[in-house]
């Protein structure tokens, strides 16, 4: 092998390609989907007492990270597979990518801001736990308990991770079972909300995780190698790929 062959191979490593992006944003849905089961594993009990504590910080600061994780990955599996989920995958993917995108903020705000204002106004720190744990607290949050509860919630969790789960399952491009747990997992807390109770619904976040993971880790792993195969009738090679689809 020439020098001039090693360099361009080297080059070639090197080059940022669209695929090499979507690619290792397969890793970053697996670290967010990963991140989510663990996560709702060491939470801390949503009380007043857990705010101020090292552990309550740890786990909001994971979740901030996971949140981030998760808009990225989605990006990446959804550019994977855009061409074949259609109007149901963008749907899917603008609300569920809303889901994370919220969920940034309240982690923030429940990472640096609650832990500080604790002994200061111990009832707004009640009122945004009380927003998790469907409690109404003496605190006004005006419109912020609605938009926790419909668009987080309702909006971009359900509705948004039904619609990618069953576009991804459609689309053919990614492992079709993982679309479907994705769907199923997200409509889990609607409909078993009556019969578990918070904080045991957070094991409705096993199936999503796994989802999430399963398809990072798919998106990730899937290569493509140019190979040369005689096409009838014409005189040039045809480029053939293998890959998840």
């Amino acid at each position: 092998m020439t020098i001039n062959t090693k360099t361009a191979i080297k080059e070639n490593k090197m080059q940022i390609t669209s695929s090499k992006v979507i690619r290792w944003a397969g890793l970053a849905a697996m670290g967010s989907g990963i991140l989510y089961i663990t996560v709702q594993a060491i939470h801390p009990l949503d009380v007043f007492s857990s705010v101020t504590t090292a552990r309550w910080a740890i786990v909001h600061y994971l979740s901030i990270v996971m949140d981030i994780l998760g808009m990225l990955g989605l990006a990446g599996l959804y550019a994977r597979q855009v061409e074949k989920s259609g109007w149901l995958g963008l749907a899917g993917f603008l609300l569920f990518s809303g889901f994370w995108a919220f969920s940034v903020a309240l982690h923030f705000i429940e990472a640096f801001i609650s832990p500080v204002v604790a002994n200061a106004a111990p009832k707004f720190v009640e009122g945004l736990l009380g927003m998790v744990t469907n409690t109404p607290g003496e605190f006004n949050l005006g419109a912020l308990p609605n938009v926790y509860g419909l668009l987080i919630g309702v909006v971009g969790y359900v509705l948004g991770g039904l619609l990618f789960g069953i576009a991804t399952f459609r689309a053919r491009v990614l492992p079709r079972w993982a679309g479907a747990l994705l769907a199923v997992g997200v409509i889990l807390p609607p409909l078993l909300s009556t019969v578990v109770h918070h904080p045991f619904d957070r094991l409705f976040a096993v199936p999503v995780g796994l989802a999430m993971a399963w398809l990072g880790y798919a998106l990730w792993s899937e290569w493509r190698v140019p190979v040369s195969a005689p096409v009838p009738g014409k005189g040039n090679p045809e480029l053939s790929q293998t890959g998840a689809d």
